[in-house]
């Protein structure tokens, strides 16, 4: 199935439709799989691994033996940073040295994201706008293309076919609204924004995605 995107001005109207290449976005390609790896991928690479304990030989406290080997009828003993005792050191606590880095081919990266976006093309979430530009940031007039278009409550990501500031500081502001270049397209922001609007600029690059 081929599928078209329409395109908007910043009043709210339909002024054209986009087709996407069939080639490059068609049920064909769909691997809920694949997208799932990525999606995972992704997350697991941006995950912090903080969690850290001090061994016994960090804790800070005297080394010495806090009593004689023999002779006192009870166990033998080290000194107080021995894990068996309170305010010891823990034995084999995390340390702070988990790698949860993944890896994954770019042609498998680049498939995933196209049926992501065929996905979100079947379900009729993605749209295009003609240009956006403000002289100055202007949060207000950003808010009002954003109801003009029927957006005002739902999640969007905007995706910008080159950086533009003062569009980014009038989007920023706004609850739900994400704004992200082209070259940065990644499965997370896609599975969250209930829109995905597109420049059009930004759609020919999609249209020819690099190798």
């Amino acid at each position: 199935m081929a599928y078209s995107i329409d395109i908007y001005d910043i009043s709210g109207k339909v002024v054209s439709k986009f087709a996407l290449d069939e080639k490059l976005f068609s049920d064909d390609i769909v691997n809920q799989d694949l997208i799932h790896q990525y999606y995972i991928l992704q997350a697991s690479n941006d995950r912090h691994n903080p969690a850290k304990v001090k061994g016994r030989g960090e804790v800070h406290g005297s080394g010495r033996k806090l009593y004689k080997q023999k002779g006192t009828g009870n166990a033998r003993v080290g000194d107080k940073n021995s894990p068996i005792r309170r305010g010891g050191g823990v034995a084999f606590g995390p340390r702070g040295e988990r790698n949860f880095i993944k890896d994954m081919p770019k042609k498998a990266r680049k498939l995933a994201l196209q049926g992501l976006l065929t996905l979100k093309a079947q379900q009729n979430e993605l749209m295009g706008i003609q240009k956006i530009s403000f002289e100055t940031p202007k949060t207000q007039e950003a808010a009002e293309i954003l109801h003009k278009l029927g957006l005002q409550d739902k999640k969007v990501l905007f995706v910008m076919d080159s950086n533009d500031d003062n569009v980014k500081k009038s989007l920023r502001n706004l609850a739900g609204v994400k704004y992200l270049l082209m070259g940065y397209l990644n499965p997370f922001d896609l599975m969250h924004a209930d829109k995905v609007v597109f420049t059009k600029e930004a759609l020919e690059q999609l249209n020819m995605p690099k190798a």
